[in-house]
């Protein structure tokens, strides 16, 4: 039986130098992130705020922590304060919310913008013609408090690693679409996709950011 840090060690060794590895350490325990974090990770994923802001409070504060569950405007405040980055922005009134609660904080927040690609209703996100129309958008040029440094997305849920190519492979096309469009270019250079079943195809498609939770601590504790 492995070791989270032998299993850190061995998902390091076949990522490139510009992609980061993010542990989904949702309901996961303190003791759990605390091996990986002695084994050099520094980057974490939760999708709760009830469980990241313990986790947050109790652990070394040079910890990148990642929300990457589904955001709702009144828990925007919540993470806010302790979010490295938000990978989960599905709509622009959850957007325009954080904007509003980092101005009242004084402080800037940097997110991901969510797009739907997968064929899947349960999945959230812009659809592109959206996503296009929002960045083009004055709303998005009069943000004060929020960078958006690129977009997440999830594929569907199938064998099919051919479907799930075509769809990393659609992610990053609108990426550089929404690059050239967006306000702040120069920052929108992160594309956050692939887990455990399908990092390696995503990486190929052009990932920087894959979010690994089964393959570091296992099946997820209840």
């Amino acid at each position: 039986m492995t070791t989270i840090a032998e299993n850190i060690a061995h998902i390091k060794q076949q990522l490139p130098p510009h992609v980061t590895l993010i542990a989904v350490s949702k309901m996961h325990s303190a003791e759990d992130i605390m091996l990986a974090y002695s084994a050099g990770q520094r980057d974490f994923g939760e999708s709760r705020p009830q469980e990241l802001l313990p986790k947050a409070a109790a652990l070394p504060k040079d910890i990148r922590w990642h929300f990457i569950g589904r955001l709702q405007s009144n828990k925007v405040k919540m993470v806010a304060p302790c979010a490295h980055l938000i990978h989960s922005i599905d709509n622009v009134k959850v957007l325009h919310e954080l904007n509003k609660v980092c101005e009242r904080l004084g402080i800037t927040a940097r997110c991901l913008l969510q797009v739907h690609v997968a064929q899947e209703e349960t999945k959230l996100g812009f659809l592109p013609d959206g996503l296009f129309a929002y960045l083009t958008s004055g709303n998005a040029g009069a943000l004060r408090n929020v960078q958006i440094c690129g977009l997440m997305g999830m594929a569907s849920n199938t064998d099919d690693m051919e479907q799930v190519r075509r769809e990393f492979r659609l992610i990053r096309q609108l990426h550089k679409r929404g690059r050239e469009l967006a306000h702040q270019p120069a920052l929108f250079t992160q594309i956050s996709m692939g887990m455990s079943g399908d990092y390696a195809v995503a990486i190929e498609e052009g990932a920087t950011l894959v979010r690994i939770g089964t393959l570091i601590f296992g099946g997820r504790q209840v």
